[in-house]
């Protein structure tokens, strides 16, 4: 479960694939001088703002540049002039800009399997986007199969050999 670093250590254990980082960006203003009291998603425009404690967050780009390339915060700036065309009176100044790296599949799915050659190690990950909430499943699923149980569940789609 090592996000967009897992493909490194799962070859380490014997276990090759193909895992794409998918870069997210995002904005986080300080003062956004409007109030917005729900996450809003913009469908047409892609991209979504969501009012949190420290601020008003922008966000929603996606890029494959794999985990060597520098930031690329004009995707965020972009964001934040669409921003702007909702809210003309929105506040930019002082936003901290952020770039995360994704693990990404191929086909989408994540990897939630035991490692080929070490029966100790285990793999979860490969969520894309949704690392953080789909993340109570595979652990879910993980724990039981740590613990010799049956998930109750077919595990086949999720197979760290599936791309061999």
């Amino acid at each position: 479960a090592a996000g967009a670093w897992s493909h490194r250590l799962s070859a380490q254990f014997g276990d090759p694939l193909p895992l794409e980082t998918e870069r997210g960006y995002n904005t986080t203003l300080p003062n956004p001088g409007v109030s917005v009291n729900h996450m809003t998603t913009f469908a047409e425009d892609q991209f979504v703002m969501t009012p949190m404690d420290m601020g008003l967050r922008i966000g929603g780009a996606v890029e494959f540049a794999g985990l060597n390339a520098p930031p690329n915060y004009n995707r965020s700036k972009a964001l934040l002039k669409l921003a702007e065309r909702y809210l003309p009176s929105l506040n930019t100044q002082g936003g901290a800009e952020w770039m995360g790296n994704r693990p990404s599949t191929p086909d989408s799915l994540p990897v939630i399997d035991r490692s080929v050659r070490h029966p100790n190690v285990y793999y979860a990950f490969g969520h894309g986007h949704l690392g953080l909430t789909g993340s109570a499943t595979p652990g879910r699923i993980i724990a039981e199969l740590v613990q010799g149980r049956d998930p109750g569940l077919d595990l086949m789609p999720f197979r760290v050999s599936r791309f061999n």
